[in-house]
């Protein structure tokens, strides 16, 4: 925790991950034009946001991008502020989850080349690599804490359609395996229907890494679509609620 407000003492710090909240995925090149150093510097200060876990990057090809991972600070807020998350405003105001990353499958069609994502989230939880992975794939789990739905239909397997129901039946959004790393790895389509009937698809994946006590859950989505942004908040609410359940057996039931 010390190294997270070590982290957001310095301003230049702050312009960094202010910028990468506005646009995710940036390379050094670009957020070196927002500050008055040289790329050095900026090389620093972005080593010192990543030791902090407070950003993640990822290589494809000769470009490295940075992406915000906001999950341990709301870790340190909710630490004296927990008795308040039960609140719906309280959560609203607070809730600042968002973007991670790491190796993923995915690969551009065009190119044969690994793809950059649109987002990534990432947390750690304490939990054996089969009880996250069961939590990813046993459709009874997901409905137990998903922070909106209550029933899933369906089965994790590859080509296979899971749907995601709220309290009333109807569907939230559909995912179909498009591959599947038994503990390690799951990807999929994501069908948002809470978007409307004509909303575009798109594609995401869970990767799963074993740390000791620990298990490392990053979350990587693909080609969002424009207009569906609200689902980096969903999964922040989706990565917090999976990580209470895991640790103490409580879900984060909350309404976006």
């Amino acid at each position: 925790m010390d190294t997270i407000f070590k982290a957001l003492a310095d301003p230049a710090r702050r312009t960094l991950l202010d910028a990468l909240r506005q646009r995710d995925g940036q390379s050094l090149a670009d957020l070196t034009e927002l500050l008055d150093m040289s790329r050095f510097g900026v090389m620093k200060h972005l080593g010192v946001l990543e030791d902090a876990g407070l950003i993640v990057s990822r290589k494809r090809g000769r470009f490295k991008y940075h992406y915000l991972n906001a999950l341990p600070l709301q870790e340190a807020i909710d630490r004296w502020i927990e008795p308040l998350l039960v609140k719906p405003a309280t959560r609203a105001a607070l809730d600042l989850k968002t973007r991670l990353e790491s190796e993923t499958a995915m690969t551009d069609t065009d190119t044969d080349t690994l793809k950059k994502p649109d987002f990534v989230l990432q947390t750690f939880i304490r939990c054996t690599q089969d009880a996250l992975w069961d939590a990813l794939s046993d459709p009874a789990q997901m409905a137990a804490y998903h922070f909106l739905c209550n029933r899933v239909d369906g089965e994790a397997a590859v080509d296979t359609e899971m749907r995601w129901l709220r309290d009333d039946g109807s569907v939230m959004f559909r995912q179909t395996a498009l591959s599947i790393t038994p503990k390690s790895r799951i990807e999929a389509t994501f069908e948002p229907d809470f978007f409307g009937p004509d909303a575009k698809a798109s594609h995401m994946a869970f990767l799963i890494e074993a740390e000791g006590p620990l298990c490392k859950l990053t979350i990587e989505h693909f080609d969002i679509p424009a207009g569906q942004d609200g689902v980096r908040e969903g999964w922040a609410r989706f990565a917090g609620s999976l990580k209470s359940w895991l640790e103490t057996g409580q879900p984060l039931k909350m309404e976006m």
